[in-house]
């Protein structure tokens, strides 16, 4: 009956220290990060990367527009971790204090491109392509909350093509959107983010010709930690992950430039 019990015991105990760990590792904070749309594809090897040397760590990731974003977290959004397609919108929460002025980080710069997976359009001849007669559909990401739109619609400006073409525009949410009109044929060719070309799923479809960067200001993205991230450690270890060699190299493998490649 001892031995019984003994045993019972130990059973016992075992399954209580199970469930402890369990439950420690459910209720240890998960990293909430708000990521550009442009990052749809190049966030999920920076998560992997960033588990693999913090393998206690949880990232849960959402995608979208900037400037939604920014409006969400301004109204009180629990996102730890906000990574911007450009610096205005990270700028704009830390003016609104609702986010850490010091944990502001250039970590890439972003090249936009023009595509199309219509064998009719030439997009060798750049912005010319815009103006041939088989072209009747141009995706471009919102120009209000999404920073790829904003570039496109200055690149347009710059050339005199904005007002002519309006009425063959079609605006995507954001970049990712404005992406999946020109692949499933909704648009004929679009201004897309040049890291979604450069994604195993979608490298080498199409064609694609890389808008200079002086056509518009430049697409410096930047990152920051948001005051409902303060409370979680995990946030500035992401942010330092940002920086660091492994994570820089993932994003030039993605066609982003360095945050040093501009001088300001």
């Amino acid at each position: 009956m001892r031995h019984l019990t003994l045993r019972f015991l130990a059973a016992f105990l075992a399954s209580f220290f199970a469930a402890s760990a369990a439950s420690a590792q459910s209720t240890s904070p998960a990293l909430k990060i708000a990521a550009a749309a442009n990052l749809a594809d190049v966030i999920e090897v920076l998560d992997a990367s960033f588990v693999q040397h913090n393998p206690d760590a949880a990232v849960k990731v959402t995608t979208g527009s900037s400037g939604n974003f920014y409006a969400q977290i301004k109204n009180g959004a629990p996102f730890d971790v906000f990574i911007s397609a450009d610096l205005d919108f990270p700028h704009k929460l830390i003016a609104d204090g609702n986010a850490q002025a010091d944990s502001l980080l250039l970590y890439a710069v972003g090249r936009l491109a023009l595509w199309s997976t219509n064998p009719a359009v030439d997009v060798s001849r750049g912005l010319l392509c815009l103006t041939q007669p088989q072209v009747h559909k141009i995706a471009i990401a919102n120009t209000e909350t999404a920073p790829y739109g904003r570039a496109a619609k200055a690149t347009l400006e710059s050339t005199n093509l904005w007002k002519p073409l309006q009425s063959e525009l079609v605006t995507g949410e954001n970049i990712s959107q404005a992406a999946q009109f020109v692949q499933t044929g909704n648009a004929d060719v679009g201004f897309v983010a040049y890291s979604t070309l450069k994604s195993p799923k979608l490298a080498g479809v199409g064609e694609f010709w890389l808008v200079p960067l002086s056509a518009h200001p430049p697409l410096e993205q930047g990152a920051v930690i948001t005051r409902h991230g303060e409370k979680n450690p995990l946030s500035a270890k992401y942010l330092a992950f940002l920086k660091s060699s492994g994570a820089q190299a993932i994003f030039s493998q993605y066609g982003y430039s360095m945050a040093s490649a501009i001088q300001h």
